[in-house]
């Protein structure tokens, strides 16, 4: 394809417009003017082919796959090859999906000459987690004379993989990501004497009789006590939703107790579904789990099993787990928790921290849930966490009522409220611990709740 471009409308004004004047008002100057004009049109047309063939040989190649954080700057390296290895002026841009932004939607660059291969960094910054796919790099380039300008599509082969953005998380739980003793900033007495059995010694005064072995001590002839050790290798599971509960909006028109007439300031969390939250705080439990050297897996769901990986450790096994993750979107069903709890009960034979992440502020989802809990909670320990609803809070705890809407909205939340108060209890009496986190500091509590198990060795 050739475009014309100013300079071609320049010298058409200059040698067009004149000549054909000057033909038409002098007879005599006509055959000068029309060959003049004929000179011109050739040049132009040979002009026209030499701007397609300056393209013809022209490559682009770009990496088969692309990872970036969204919202975070990233470059796609692309390499134009030139067989010819003549030193041109081109133009190129990237076809790339709405999803992937770009300070600049095309680039102007000179290709060296005596180089086949040329490289180029196209920055852009994905606003979405997903996969997309760029599939055509558009060059532009000048003829030989400048009055056209040859444009061509060429075609290349590149997934973006756009991935949760994990920094604002990782500033925030710094302190617990250091490595100064057992977890986090400090170095904290463990709880127990651990239960991994270790190795057998001789009997030492003092030495209880639960800890003596007894068919060694009848095959040595002497007592012979067994030595345990703390726990150093667990299996933890993040269990995400992602069913319709997850799909809901975490942007709250006004705060609580707030003044409505005020902007809201809001976190960069704010604005995001659930389930972005969960997927988020999932990735940051795989980074603390790895740092404490124990096994992580996951596991998402819906009205059926949507993925499992199974709890292990390492770059490789971290990138599989982000893999799985980064196209999960929600689904509009309802959450089957029988499904869920017996595939957990089939699939998991040793004894495992279960964080699930779900929300049970539905009556209905929350009987379900109860009713088929009893599965697992008596092999696992099971962590229960959702994002707090907005409102949700006691009565009395905001006392700035002005109308009567502003009453009947607070009993509602006290209701709502109340009736998660009573699934907690439930909950506990089955060994489970239900917690409601903000939106905020989700990520930062989950990674204090696993810390807190691992110091008392719950597991």
């Amino acid at each position: 394809m050739i475009v014309p471009r100013n300079r071609l409308l320049l010298w058409v004004t200059l040698i067009v417009l004149p000549f054909a004047l000057l033909a038409g008002v002098e007879p005599a100057a006509a055959p000068v003017a029309f060959g003049i004009l004929g000179a011109f049109a050739l040049a132009v047309v040979a002009d026209a082919f030499g701007a397609r063939r300056g393209l013809m040989n022209l490559r682009a190649e770009l990496p088969a796959v692309v990872r970036m954080s969204k919202d975070r700057p990233g470059k796609v390296d692309v390499r134009l090859g030139n067989p010819s290895q003549q030193a041109r002026p081109i133009r190129i841009g990237i076809a790339g999906p709405v999803e992937i932004e770009s300070a600049s939607e095309d680039l102007t660059i000179s290709l060296p000459s005596g180089s086949e291969w040329s490289h180029v960094a196209w920055d852009c910054t994905p606003r979405k987690r997903g996969s997309f796919r760029l599939d055509a790099v558009h060059v532009e380039g000048v003829s030989p004379l400048g009055f056209w300008a040859g444009r061509r599509r060429l075609p290349v082969n590149c997934e973006v993989r756009s991935y949760p953005n994990l920094l604002t998380e990782r500033k925030n739980l710094a302190a617990l990501f250091l490595n100064r003793g057992a977890f986090g900033v400090h170095a904290q007495r463990q709880v127990g004497k651990g239960r991994d059995f270790e190795k057998l010694r001789e009997y030492v005064p003092g030495d209880g009789y639960d800890e003596i072995h007894w068919k060694a001590t009848a095959r040595r002839g002497k007592p012979i006590t067994k030595v345990f050790q703390l726990e150093r290798t667990q299996e933890v599971y993040v269990i995400i939703d992602a069913s319709r509960l997850s799909a809901r909006i975490q942007i709250p028109n006004s705060l609580p107790g707030s003044d409505s007439t005020k902007p809201v300031t809001r976190s960069p969390e704010l604005g995001t579904t659930t389930l972005e939250r969960f997927i988020t705080s999932a990735l940051v439990m795989g980074l603390a789990a790895e740092q404490q050297g124990d096994l992580f897996g996951l596991l998402t769901y819906s009205d059926r099993i949507e993925s499992f990986v199974r709890a292990k450790n390492g770059k490789a096994h971290y990138s599989a787990c982000r893999d799985a993750l980064y196209l999960l979107e929600p689904k509009i069903v309802s959450p089957d928790f029988e499904e869920l709890f017996t595939f957990l009960r089939l699939r998991l034979r040793r004894r495992a921290l279960l964080v699930i992440l779900t929300a049970l502020d539905d009556p209905v989802v929350a009987d379900g849930f109860v009713r088929h809990l009893d599965l697992i909670s008596n092999q696992h320990l099971v962590l229960v966490n959702m994002l707090q609803p907005p409102g949700a809070v006691p009565v009395f705890n905001q006392p700035d009522v002005t109308a009567f809407d502003d009453l009947y909205a607070r009993l509602g939340g006290h209701l709502q409220w109340h009736k998660l108060r009573e699934l907690e209890k439930v909950l506990k009496r089955r060994g489970v611990q239900f917690s409601q986190l903000t939106n905020e500091r989700l990520s930062a509590e989950l990674v204090s709740q696993y810390l807190n198990v691992k110091r008392r060795q719950l597991l």
